[in-house]
């Protein structure tokens, strides 16, 4: 087990030699309501009947009014790089690990509008086939929350909310960095893996879920070390968006001026593992079979981009009807009306280039 806080009491302070400590979750001002719940995740995931969510019980739990018998609510401490710089340690603001599952993330509290976000999208990720954390409950309340949604010094009201998150772990990257910074080695060292073998594997694995949000043209936002699970599935929902137009440039988050993690950037750092994968993920979404042309695969695949970029042709959209376009289609580059996506990339002057490369690719 890892060593808890000796001292107990939720306020904030510098912590040492410790990975948890005890913190008491604060209840959402009454009336509070449960507004959505996810039947996969409580039947699933909880072993649970989904009726049990229409009790009173489920929602003073899940809301944090109440604690569930035998729980020892935690906050996690962990460190992080963001946006470069070593931020010294942050931990858990108003999340709270109630137990073998958990709920997360100041004031302490989510807002309606980035709790609905959150959980909608983080069962979006996992329908898509993308490692995630996910969404058991969300509870809204009429408590008041202020906040500067755009960071422009514009507060406005909002109502507070509570989403219940499950993950496999919640540790994080930041996790071992905040150890390391404080020369606190031997509590890193107590998981008992080789550190070499260890850190490679979470590389790697980081490197492919990267690729798999490039596939679904997903921007993460705020790619901190403290946003980054260990177990390398996605963890945290704060600024993030799927491209509608393919533009590499493409930010979702408003705070980062200079588009330091720009959705071309996020697999910066790691190299042939990011686009070995990369490159896997993109010739399953063209149809793209064996191993024997990876050269004029990749080639392919840029070939393509670039023709999205000039046209601004839809990310999504473009894959889904090239997946249903006729060889004819393809050959003439004549498209059916309500396929919209292509009509956009056709318009480029290169487009039957491509797709006269596509086709003597798709016939070997």
């Amino acid at each position: 087990a890892f060593p808890l806080d000796a001292v107990d009491g939720d306020h904030v302070r510098t912590v040492r030699d410790c990975v948890f400590s005890r913190c008491l979750p604060t209840p959402l001002g009454a009336p509070i309501t449960l507004a959505a719940v996810s039947k996969s995740v409580i039947e699933d995931i909880l072993d649970l009947d989904i009726r049990v969510t229409q009790t009173d019980d489920f929602l003073q739990y899940v809301s944090g009014a109440q604690l569930i018998p035998g729980s020892i609510p935690l906050a996690h401490r962990y460190g992080g790089h963001q946006f470069g710089y070593w931020s010294g340690q942050l931990g858990d603001g108003r999340a709270h690990l109630l137990g073998q599952y958990t709920n997360r993330s100041g004031d302490g509290r989510a807002v309606v509008r980035s709790s609905v976000r959150e959980f909608l999208c983080s069962e979006a990720m996992q329908a898509l086939g993308v490692a995630t954390s996910r969404a058991a409950s969300l509870v809204v309340s009429e408590e008041v929350v202020w906040r500067d949604q755009f960071y422009n010094g514009n507060v406005k009201k909002e109502r507070g909310a509570v989403v219940l998150r499950l993950a496999r772990s919640w540790f994080r990257i930041g996790s071992l960095e905040v150890l390391t910074r404080g020369g606190e080695l031997d509590l890193l060292r107590s998981g008992g893996c080789e550190l070499a073998v260890f850190y490679s594997t979470v590389v790697k694995e980081t490197a492919h879920l990267i690729a798999q949000w490039m596939a679904v043209g997903f921007a993460h936002g705020v790619c901190n070390t403290d946003n980054f699970s260990l177990l390398s599935i996605t963890i945290d929902y704060g600024p993030f968006g799927f491209m509608e137009a393919y533009d590499p440039n493409f930010v979702p988050n408003t705070s980062d001026d200079e588009g330091r993690y720009s959705i071309r950037a996020q697999g910066n750092g790691y190299a042939g593992l990011y686009q070995t994968r990369f490159r896997q993920l993109f010739k399953a979404k063209l149809g793209l079979l064996g191993e024997e042309e990876e050269e004029q695969d990749e080639y392919l695949i840029a070939f393509l981009l670039e023709l999205m970029e000039d046209t601004g042709s839809d990310f999504t959209m473009t894959f889904r009807q090239l997946s249903e376009a006729s060889e004819q289609q393809l050959k003439h580059g004549v498209f059916p009306q309500e396929t919209w996506a292509l009509h956009d990339l056709s318009s480029h002057k290169l487009f039957s280039d491509w797709s006269r490369m596509y086709l003597l690719r798709l016939g070997r």
